[in-house]
């Protein structure tokens, strides 16, 4: 791969995922403080990820994978992309907004695996090269927080009072633009399956990699899956609205510490996981979560501010030693036929079907322990999902037999 492909790539990869952290993380906040919405309705906006993650399988295997270049199909959803976020800042209440965050996410999440493929396309030796490329991605979703909170300071108290947060929408609407355009740019990717190959919904969906639930330890892992995803969903909907309430300064780009700490961790996990096996590493990251949520519980913007400091950064553990040590036990277990089924069946129960519960039930939880005075009741509010992720993480632990896996040298 050429120094100008690398260029054009790492740009690409900043683009994407500045769009997503450029207003995913404040959405609670801007919800809540701008358009009125109850906590469900939040859970409502949210949950439209999840949908998004369900669908895309099915729109990547049936267009992008037999009639259209990556890159066009990239570029034409960014562009749409762009208006529809343009739209979402224009919206005065919830139910106006809503229709235009649902169409955002079904053409966004299908764009994760469009970047993914038009990378892979062009290297040589992926598992030497995408890491290069991918942590731009989290460089950019970094930048996006540090822009709002230090350079912008749209989430300071009077600016959330003035409707500031709306321009995180025109700033992602002004980067989905550009990146559509971009993307036309690109080395291009000819659709994979051009050979007339029949798939069926279930081959989309990872329905192939349903016989591997018939081994004990991969089914308590799917099972774990789905049910970590509940207590997960409380940090992406929940954190942003609690830190503004509690009226820490700069939180947007305070909260950039926990991707920071991911880059970190991922390069920690492959000596973790050789020293201490699968088992012990996705219990790390399961009590990581636990942990996280009990220092927000009694952490507070005043004295106890590095509580909530240290819950952020967890996310390297949470986020790495959870997923990614999955993604790697899932590959172990599946073998090569259906390596790419098993993978897909793993993202639909997590981003799909265990984040879609655990956004619903995070908008009920926030609704139910909204105080008279307009605040929220915070430290039952997290400690309800640290409690249930104790209770997955004790299960798990019962429950799995560990096992040795040989990761393979690079």
């Amino acid at each position: 791969m050429n120094s100008t492909t690398k260029v054009q790539l790492s740009v690409m990869m900043f683009l994407q995922f500045f769009i997503w952290g450029g207003w995913f993380v404040t959405l609670g906040t801007f919800l809540g403080n701008n358009l009125g919405a109850s906590g469900a309705e939040i859970g409502m906006a949210f949950s439209t990820q999840s949908w998004g993650a369900i669908i895309a399988p099915v729109f990547i295997g049936l267009i992008a994978d037999r009639f259209f270049n990556a890159e066009r199909i990239l570029g034409v959803l960014h562009l749409i992309g762009a208006i529809l976020m343009y739209l979402m800042a224009q919206a005065g209440d919830f139910g106006g907004f809503y229709p235009y965050v649902f169409g955002y996410m079904l053409v966004y999440m299908p764009t994760l695996a469009l970047v993914n493929s038009v990378s892979f396309y062009q290297m040589k030796d992926p598992a030497k090269e995408f890491s290069i490329i991918r942590v731009f991605g989290t460089l950019g979703w970094i930048v996006a927080g540090l822009f709002i909170s230090y350079w912008f300071r749209w989430d300071a108290q009077e600016a959330i009072a003035n409707g500031a947060l709306a321009n995180t929408f025109i700033m992602v609407a002004i980067a989905s633009a550009l990146l559509g355009l971009f993307s036309f740019s690109l080395p291009k990717t000819p659709p994979s399956n051009t050979g007339g190959e029949n798939l069926s919904l279930g081959d989309l969906l990872g329905f192939d990699a349903l016989k591997l639930l018939k081994d004990r330890n991969f089914l308590m892992f799917f099972i774990t899956s789905i049910l970590i995803c509940i207590p997960l969903a409380f940090y992406y909907q929940q954190a942003n609205p609690f830190l503004v309430e509690l009226g820490m300064e700069n939180p947007t780009g305070k909260m950039t510490l926990g991707q920071i700490s991911e880059v970190l961790f991922m390069l920690l996990l492959p000596f973790f996981f050789k020293k201490f096996g699968f088992k012990k590493t996705i219990l790390v990251g399961m009590l990581a979560w636990t942990i996280r949520y009990v220092l927000f519980a009694y952490g507070n913007a005043g004295e106890y501010t590095f509580m909530l400091i240290i819950g952020i950064a967890l996310h390297g553990i949470c986020y790495d030693f959870f997923f990614v040590s999955g993604q790697i036990y899932t590959n172990f277990k599946a073998g090569e036929k259906v390596k790419s089924a098993a993978q897909g069946l793993i993202t639909l129960a997590t981003y799909g079907v265990g984040m879609l519960i655990g956004f619903w039930v995070a908008g009920k939880i926030s609704d139910t322990y909204l105080l008279e005075n307009g605040q929220h009741n915070w430290e039952v509010i997290w400690l309800l999902p640290a409690a249930f992720a104790m209770g997955v993480l004790i299960l798990f632990m019962l429950i799995f037999k560990d096992e040795k896996i040989e990761l393979k040298e690079e």
